[in-house]
């Protein structure tokens, strides 16, 4: 089951669809603009991301090398996506019910930009987001 655009099929498993979520006593508005403000230790940068008028730019300001990325960057980029995601599904019953709904489906980010979250251009992508959403659905199924 694909799933990428918001205004598409399942467009509220994107990271862009606005399920707001409170993750360290700050509320962000999407999971995107939780994600991207992680990257960086610089406290005024964060909260410009997190207060981004939409989770593009969020993304955008995410993309910036102007600062430097967190030193543990690329070690904990799975864990606070995880995060990000349990919150979402946690904070948002009709959403984890939609989850669930998808049974046993394999869920695919059909991104075209994003060979790491998603399967991007060629769809020979790794699909880390997918994979995070079907462990939060057998965790929903657990409980």
């Amino acid at each position: 089951m694909y799933f990428y655009a918001q205004n598409e099929a399942y467009g509220e498993f994107s990271n862009f669809a606005g399920f707001g979520v409170e993750l360290g006593g700050k509320f962000y508005p999407t999971i995107e603009h939780y994600y991207q403000a992680q990257k960086f230790e610089n406290e005024a940068y964060n909260e410009k991301i997190r207060q981004a008028a939409t989770p593009k730019e969020a993304a955008d300001l995410g993309k910036t090398r102007e600062l430097p990325l967190r030193a543990n960057w690329d070690s904990v980029k799975s864990d606070i996506m995880w995060q990000a995601v349990q919150q979402k599904f946690h904070s948002h019953y009709d959403l984890a019910q939609m989850l669930l709904e998808t049974d046993q489906k394999l869920l695919i980010e059909n991104s075209p930009y994003d060979e790491y979250w998603g399967i991007g251009s060629a769809g020979q992508g790794h699909n880390h987001l997918g994979t995070l959403l079907m462990r939060m659905r057998n965790q929903l199924k657990q409980s």
